[in-house]
C-alpha cells in the first residue's frame, strides 16, 4: 500500500475499533486532530454520524483546518472553554510526525501543536493514527521538533535551544513571504539534533525557556497507537 492508502486504512481501522470497544459513544466529547492522517479519521466519524450510528457528538478542533473540515462534514464543533466541554474531553484522535518505541511523539508539522497538546493532555483517552513512515528509533534527529514561540523572543530562544544542541530554523511560509504564523498568532522554529535526546526531559527543558509557548514533544499522553503498514496490516499498541 502507498502512503495515502495507509492513512485511509489506519483511520478507518482505529475509529471502527474504538466504536466496537465502546470507546466512541453517543454524546461524547472528541478532540479532532490536524493533518493528512487525522482528517480521514474525522471523515470516518462524520460518516458514522450521517448514517445514524453515532449521535450528538461534541467536537473540539485542533486547528482552523480541522474546524473547516468539521463544518463541511456536518460535525458540530465547540470551543474548548465552552460550558458543554468544560476543559475536558472523552477522547482525542490525531496523527503524529514521529513515533518512537515508547510511543513518545513529535507533533506540530502542521503548526497546530499548542492546541493539539491542550486537547490531548486534557482527554481521558488519546488515539494516534499513523502510517509506517512515522516509526523511528529516536525523536528529533530526522524530523525537526517544532517549537511555538513569541516572535519578539526569537533571538533569545534560538540561543537557548542551540545550547541544548539543536540546529534551529525559523519556519518560513509556503506561498507567502516571511515566517509561518500559527493559529494563535505566534511563530514556529524547527529544531534538529545530530545525536538522540531524551524527549521526556527535553519537553520540560524547552518549555522552561522564556518566550517558548509550547514544543512538539508529546510524552505525557500515554496514547493508543495505530500504525498502518505497507502490506495492508495495522499494528496496534497500548489499546
Amino acid at each position: 500500500m502507498n502512503q495515502d492508502e495507509q492513512k485511509q486504512l489506519v483511520a478507518k481501522t482505529a475509529v471502527d475499533a474504538l466504536l466496537e470497544k465502546g470507546l466512541i459513544f453517543d454524546g461524547m466529547k472528541i478532540g479532532m486532530g490536524t493533518g493528512s492522517t487525522a482528517l480521514p479519521a474525522v471523515k470516518r466519524i462524520s460518516e458514522l454520524l450521517a448514517n445514524g450510528t453515532l449521535k450528538d457528538i461534541k467536537a473540539v478542533a485542533t486547528s482552523y483546518q480541522t474546524e473547516n473540515a468539521c463544518a463541511a462534514w456536518k460535525i458540530p464543533t465547540y470551543a474548548f472553554y465552552d460550558i458543554k466541554i468544560n476543559g475536558h474531553l472523552d477522547l482525542a484522535i490525531d496523527g503524529a510526525d514521529e513515533i518512537d518505541n515508547n510511543n513518545n511523539l513529535i507533533k506540530g508539522g502542521g503548526a497546530a501543536l499548542l492546541r493539539e497538546k491542550i486537547i490531548e493532555y486534557n482527554s481521558a483517552k488519546v488515539v494516534i493514527v499513523a502510517d509506517s513512515s512515522k516509526l523511528v528509533k529516536t525523536l528529533g534527529t530526522k524530523f525537526p521538533l517544532p517549537v511555538e514561540i513569541v516572535p519578539d523572543a526569537y533571538a533569545a530562544i534560538k540561543r537557548e535551544l542551540e545550547k541544548l544542541g539543536a540546529t534551529v530554523t525559523l519556519r518560513e511560509g509556503l506561498r507567502k513571504y516571511g515566517p509561518v504564523i500559527t493559529d494563535n498568532g505566534n511563530q514556529i522554529v524547527d529544531c534538529l539534533w545530530k545525536e538522540p535526546v531524551n524527549p521526556i526531559e527535553f519537553e520540560n527543558l524547552i518549555n522552561q525557556i522564556t518566550g517558548v509557548v509550547e514544543n512538539g514533544f508529546f510524552t505525557k499522553a500515554n496514547p493508543s497507537v495505530f500504525i498502518a503498514k505497507e502490506d495492508g496490516t495495522v499494528e496496534i499498541r497500548n489499546f
